[in-house]
């Protein structure tokens, strides 16, 4: 009867315990998406207003926020804003010129990754290690430190207002090229000396059998090229002030704003939401292969 007892307190105590982890699990699971949600709220809100104030009057817009409420619908959604928005703004031409400055600039960024990771990752020449390091030392240096020599440069080369100014200036990216560097160092070298002993070409053997094995990386690079293409703002505000070089951030900056400065802020917010919904939808179908070659890229270093 002792030994009966002392097990069914032992059981008792297991159970307890037991019980105890699972409330305790999910305690930690309701904290967990608590804080993910609200995260999130914050996050999405911008976007919610964006939307929100592009179907307004600008007559509603302009009144005081007397509650919080208010923000979250309009009194009278009016789609046309998006209609005037697409016309003052001239968004068909802004999409052409953003459109051929990021396929331009993305194939030939391509080409020049894959030839620079391949000859880095499976060429043998003097000073490879050396070149490699230089290369990477220069991701430690802003961007915006070479605005100025670039914007020297390009005038000089008369460039200014032309889209050879939004193409090749950047054209080269050094984590590009280490990103896919990696991913070629994951491919077996003994494939490559196999190929070489059947008399293939280097050039070969990168179409046939390196660019395919490293195709998730590749799709990130495109991806990520284009959406730097559609993002940018700085350069061509800078080099392009010409009208019909304008892309789609320098567009819609003073697109909306009439003779007495004044902002038509719906129509902008309309403006703003056409161009960002490319990106959204990039974003939402393509972000599994910017994630797989990034990570694919990092497991050997």
């Amino acid at each position: 009867m002792t030994e009966q007892k002392t097990v069914t307190m032992q059981e008792r105590d297991m159970q307890k315990v037991n019980v105890r982890q699972r409330v305790v699990k999910i305690a930690v699971q309701i904290m967990l998406y608590t804080f993910l949600v609200l995260m999130a709220l914050i996050i999405l809100f911008p976007f919610y207003f964006m939307l929100v104030s592009s179907v307004k009057s600008l007559a509603e817009y302009k009144e005081p926020i007397v509650s919080f409420a208010q923000t979250l619908w309009p009194r009278k959604v009016i789609l046309y804003n998006y209609v005037e928005a697409f016309k003052t703004a001239n968004l068909g031409r802004l999409f052409l010129n953003t459109m051929y400055v990021g396929i331009v600039s993305t194939l030939l960024s391509l080409v020049i990754t894959v030839l620079t990771a391949f000859a880095f990752a499976r060429l043998e020449f003097k000073g490879k290690n050396a070149l490699f390091a230089a290369l990477l030392a220069t991701m430690m240096i802003p961007g915006e430190l070479f605005t100025i020599t670039n914007y020297a440069t390009v005038s000089a080369l008369h460039w200014k207002n032309t889209y050879t100014v939004l193409i090749v200036p950047f054209l080269v990216s050094v984590f590009y090229i280490y990103l896919l560097r990696q991913n070629f160092l994951q491919i077996p070298n003994e494939l490559y000396l196999a190929a070489k002993v059947d008399g293939t070409s280097d050039l070969k053997y990168l179409w046939k059998v390196m660019i395919p094995l490293a195709l998730p990386s590749l799709i990130s690079i495109t991806i990520l090229k284009m959406m730097g293409a559609w993002n940018s703002y700085v350069w061509p505000r800078l080099v392009a002030n010409d009208e019909a070089y304008h892309l789609i951030t320098n567009g819609l900056r003073n697109a909306f704003t009439d003779a007495k400065g004044e902002v038509n802020i719906p129509v902008q917010m309309a403006a703003v939401a056409i161009v960002s919904f490319p990106l959204f939808l990039v974003f939402i179908f393509l972000r599994k292969y910017i994630m797989k070659g990034v990570s694919r890229s990092g497991i050997k270093g």
